[in-house]
Protein backbone atom coordinates (compact mmCIF):
# COMPACT_ATOMS: atom_id res chain seq x y z
CA UNK A 1 0.00 0.00 0.00
CA UNK A 2 1.69 3.33 1.57
CA UNK A 3 2.84 6.05 -1.30
CA UNK A 4 3.25 4.09 -4.21
CA UNK A 5 -0.64 2.60 -4.13
CA UNK A 6 -1.67 6.62 -3.40
CA UNK A 7 0.60 7.24 -6.46
CA UNK A 8 -1.19 5.02 -8.93
CA UNK A 9 -4.76 5.93 -7.15
CA UNK A 10 -4.04 9.48 -8.51
CA UNK A 11 -2.57 8.81 -11.55
CA UNK A 12 -5.74 6.64 -12.28
CA UNK A 13 -8.33 9.69 -11.37
CA UNK A 14 -6.40 11.54 -13.88
CA UNK A 15 -7.53 9.46 -16.12
CA UNK A 16 -11.05 9.36 -15.02
CA UNK A 17 -13.88 9.38 -17.43
CA UNK A 18 -15.96 13.05 -17.14
CA UNK A 19 -19.62 12.27 -15.71
CA UNK A 20 -21.79 13.77 -17.27
CA UNK A 21 -25.59 13.76 -17.06
CA UNK A 22 -27.33 11.36 -19.65
CA UNK A 23 -30.75 11.03 -21.02
CA UNK A 24 -30.25 7.37 -21.77
CA UNK A 25 -29.26 4.38 -19.22
CA UNK A 26 -27.36 2.73 -22.09
CA UNK A 27 -25.23 5.64 -23.18
CA UNK A 28 -24.83 6.89 -19.49
CA UNK A 29 -21.17 6.66 -17.50
CA UNK A 30 -20.80 4.24 -14.69
CA UNK A 31 -17.39 5.74 -13.42
CA UNK A 32 -14.87 3.10 -11.16
CA UNK A 33 -12.35 4.21 -9.23
CA UNK A 34 -9.21 1.75 -8.30
CA UNK A 35 -10.25 0.54 -4.94
CA UNK A 36 -6.67 0.94 -2.63
CA UNK A 37 -7.48 -1.39 -0.12
CA UNK A 38 -7.99 -4.48 -2.15
CA UNK A 39 -6.07 -6.42 0.38
CA UNK A 40 -9.35 -6.72 2.19
CA UNK A 41 -12.45 -7.80 1.81
CA UNK A 42 -15.13 -5.54 2.67
CA UNK A 43 -18.66 -4.63 1.89
CA UNK A 44 -19.91 -1.43 0.89
CA UNK A 45 -23.65 -0.24 0.51
CA UNK A 46 -24.98 2.67 -1.15
CA UNK A 47 -28.51 3.59 -1.25
CA UNK A 48 -30.70 5.55 -3.46
CA UNK A 49 -34.14 6.94 -1.84
CA UNK A 50 -35.37 8.97 -4.25
CA UNK A 51 -34.97 7.07 -7.78
CA UNK A 52 -37.18 7.68 -10.31
CA UNK A 53 -38.42 6.03 -13.64
CA UNK A 54 -41.64 6.44 -15.42
CA UNK A 55 -44.39 3.51 -15.79
CA UNK A 56 -44.26 2.71 -19.29
CA UNK A 57 -47.68 1.75 -19.89
CA UNK A 58 -49.31 5.12 -18.19
CA UNK A 59 -46.14 7.81 -18.54
CA UNK A 60 -46.95 8.43 -14.68
CA UNK A 61 -43.59 9.03 -12.48
CA UNK A 62 -42.27 5.78 -10.65
CA UNK A 63 -40.23 5.99 -7.26
CA UNK A 64 -37.95 3.55 -5.41
CA UNK A 65 -35.40 3.40 -2.57
CA UNK A 66 -32.87 1.88 -4.30
CA UNK A 67 -30.02 -0.29 -1.73
CA UNK A 68 -26.64 -1.78 -3.48
CA UNK A 69 -24.78 -4.13 -1.45
CA UNK A 70 -21.26 -5.12 -3.12
CA UNK A 71 -17.96 -6.44 -2.09
CA UNK A 72 -15.34 -4.54 -4.61
CA UNK A 73 -12.42 -6.39 -6.11
CA UNK A 74 -10.45 -4.40 -7.73
CA UNK A 75 -12.85 -1.12 -8.31
CA UNK A 76 -14.98 0.86 -6.63
CA UNK A 77 -17.83 2.40 -8.00
CA UNK A 78 -17.33 5.96 -8.23
CA UNK A 79 -20.74 8.10 -5.74
CA UNK A 80 -21.36 11.10 -8.41
CA UNK A 81 -21.15 8.80 -11.52
CA UNK A 82 -23.47 6.27 -9.89
CA UNK A 83 -25.60 9.47 -8.99
CA UNK A 84 -25.84 10.56 -13.07
CA UNK A 85 -26.47 6.85 -14.09
CA UNK A 86 -29.91 7.02 -11.79
CA UNK A 87 -30.53 10.17 -13.21
CA UNK A 88 -30.42 8.84 -16.84
CA UNK A 89 -33.46 7.09 -16.01
CA UNK A 90 -35.67 9.57 -15.21
CA UNK A 91 -37.27 9.92 -18.38
CA UNK A 92 -37.33 6.32 -19.41
CA UNK A 93 -40.35 4.58 -19.40
CA UNK A 94 -39.56 0.99 -18.18
CA UNK A 95 -41.16 -1.77 -15.92
CA UNK A 96 -39.59 -2.04 -12.06
CA UNK A 97 -38.15 -5.47 -12.38
CA UNK A 98 -36.26 -4.90 -15.90
CA UNK A 99 -35.21 -1.39 -14.33
CA UNK A 100 -33.62 -2.78 -11.07
CA UNK A 101 -32.14 -5.82 -12.95
CA UNK A 102 -30.48 -3.41 -15.92
CA UNK A 103 -28.76 -1.59 -12.76
CA UNK A 104 -27.20 -4.55 -11.29
CA UNK A 105 -26.38 -6.34 -14.46
CA UNK A 106 -24.65 -2.56 -15.85
CA UNK A 107 -22.69 -2.32 -12.66
CA UNK A 108 -21.16 -5.98 -12.85
CA UNK A 109 -20.24 -5.46 -15.92
CA UNK A 110 -18.75 -1.78 -14.90
CA UNK A 111 -17.14 -2.74 -11.84
CA UNK A 112 -16.27 -6.63 -11.56
CA UNK A 113 -17.40 -6.98 -8.11
CA UNK A 114 -16.71 -10.35 -6.03
CA UNK A 115 -20.24 -9.87 -5.13
CA UNK A 116 -23.19 -7.76 -5.59
CA UNK A 117 -27.28 -6.94 -4.63
CA UNK A 118 -29.30 -4.59 -5.66
CA UNK A 119 -32.85 -4.39 -3.73
CA UNK A 120 -35.59 -2.53 -5.83
CA UNK A 121 -37.91 -1.35 -2.74
CA UNK A 122 -41.19 0.58 -5.35
CA UNK A 123 -43.63 2.54 -3.93
CA UNK A 124 -46.91 1.51 -4.45
CA UNK A 125 -49.05 2.37 -7.31
CA UNK A 126 -52.71 1.14 -7.38
CA UNK A 127 -52.01 0.11 -3.84
CA UNK A 128 -49.06 -2.35 -4.40
CA UNK A 129 -45.47 -1.90 -3.80
CA UNK A 130 -43.34 -4.33 -5.87
CA UNK A 131 -40.07 -5.33 -3.94
CA UNK A 132 -37.25 -6.81 -6.66
CA UNK A 133 -33.88 -7.94 -5.68
CA UNK A 134 -30.82 -9.01 -8.07
CA UNK A 135 -27.61 -10.57 -7.10
CA UNK A 136 -24.65 -12.15 -8.31
CA UNK A 137 -24.30 -15.08 -6.37
CA UNK A 138 -24.78 -16.08 -2.56
CA UNK A 139 -24.17 -13.92 -0.07
CA UNK A 140 -20.17 -13.90 0.95
CA UNK A 141 -18.99 -15.73 4.19
CA UNK A 142 -16.84 -12.80 5.24
CA UNK A 143 -16.40 -13.82 9.00
CA UNK A 144 -17.39 -11.55 11.76
CA UNK A 145 -19.65 -9.50 8.82
CA UNK A 146 -23.47 -10.05 8.43
CA UNK A 147 -24.76 -8.41 5.56
CA UNK A 148 -28.55 -7.79 6.80
CA UNK A 149 -31.14 -8.23 4.06
CA UNK A 150 -32.94 -4.84 3.60
CA UNK A 151 -36.92 -4.80 4.32
CA UNK A 152 -39.16 -2.03 4.17
CA UNK A 153 -39.55 -2.50 7.60
CA UNK A 154 -35.97 -1.51 8.30
CA UNK A 155 -34.15 2.01 8.01
CA UNK A 156 -31.68 1.69 6.19
CA UNK A 157 -28.41 3.75 5.96
CA UNK A 158 -25.09 3.72 4.17
CA UNK A 159 -22.33 1.24 5.42
CA UNK A 160 -19.23 -0.19 4.89
CA UNK A 161 -18.23 -3.16 7.11
CA UNK A 162 -14.15 -4.75 6.64
CA UNK A 163 -12.65 -7.59 7.57
CA UNK A 164 -8.71 -8.77 6.61
CA UNK A 165 -8.64 -11.39 3.99
CA UNK A 166 -7.11 -15.16 5.26
CA UNK A 167 -3.61 -15.36 4.49
CA UNK A 168 -2.24 -18.91 3.19
CA UNK A 169 -0.08 -21.43 5.95
CA UNK A 170 0.32 -21.19 9.17
CA UNK A 171 -1.63 -23.10 11.79
CA UNK A 172 -2.36 -20.67 14.75
CA UNK A 173 -5.73 -20.09 16.09
CA UNK A 174 -6.72 -16.76 14.02
CA UNK A 175 -8.45 -14.24 16.65
CA UNK A 176 -8.07 -10.67 15.96
CA UNK A 177 -5.32 -8.97 15.95
CA UNK A 178 -4.01 -6.38 13.64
Amino acid sequence: MGKETQKKGIRDLENLRMAVASANPEEAVVDRIPNSDNDVQFVARFTCPEFTALCPITGQPDFAHLVIDYVPGDWLIESKGLKLYFASFRNMGIFHESCTIMIGKRLVKEVKPIWLRISGFWYPRGGIPIDVWFQTGEVPKLSLIHISEPTRRTPIAYAVFCVKKKRGGGGGGGGGGG
